[in-house]
């Protein structure tokens, strides 16, 4: 269960450094009102409340639609692949010579939902295309070379716990940090942390993939 927990925990945490409309609008809901400390909280519980009823729904189509050894085998491998793409992405994205992270917005750059925080939370998570292609593809991959499946509840537990806590353990402070009048990370600093998940993202996606080819799952 530990393996199953610490592998979801770093791959949610790897996803969740990388700059999207949900970073976005933790910063502004942290900007506005008197609690903007708990924004970052709030927007993760509405993601984390998509996620476990996307889990179930996956679940469900892997145990009726995928029992081919073949589809199953075939997704494995387009995960990892999937997962080694993201990975060289956020590298690559960082080549910018002159890439900051600043947390200062105005009221015309966040665009979209302003509202709720869980429903923010839910609604842009929604709207976000890499969150979506990530989950059809590489989440359905790494919930099958996990065995996360109905058979086993609590495995089913410890991954959406270890998934989640990734997320919560950035945004939280995120939020906080802007709340308390921080303006920018380091630069420096974050670029490296970026670069180190990148790493293990492209790693995990060939350990995935050569997994599935030499362990297919049955």
């Amino acid at each position: 269960m530990l393996n199953i927990f610490l592998l979801s925990f770093i791959v949610a945490l790897t996803g969740a450094l990388s700059p999207g409309p949900v970073l976005t609008f933790t910063i502004y809901k942290s900007l506005q009102g008197k609690r903007g400390y708990l924004a970052g909280f709030f927007i993760i519980l509405g993601h984390a409340i998509l996620e476990a009823v996307l889990i179930i729904l996956l679940l469900l189509g892997v145990s009726v639609f995928l029992r081919n050894i073949v589809l199953l085998t075939i997704i494995g491998i387009v995960g990892g692949i999937i997962l080694v793409i993201f990975g060289i992405m956020g590298i690559r994205s960082l080549q910018n010579q002159e890439f900051e992270v600043d947390f200062s917005l105005s009221e015309t750059e966040v665009k979209g939902f302003k509202g709720n925080s869980v429903v923010g939370g839910i609604l842009l998570s929604l709207s976000n295309p890499y969150w979506t292609f990530w989950w059809a593809v590489a989440g359905v991959s790494l919930m099958i070379n996990l065995n996360i499946s109905f058979e086993n509840p609590l495995g089913i537990l410890v991954f959406f716990l270890g998934h989640e806590l990734g997320d919560f353990l950035w945004y939280i402070p995120i939020s906080v940090f802007v709340y308390l009048g921080g303006k920018s990370l380091n630069a420096s600093v974050y670029k490296k942390v970026i670069i180190a998940s990148a790493l293990f993202m492209i790693g995990f996606g060939v350990y995935l993939a050569l997994k599935t080819i030499i362990v297919p799952p049955i």
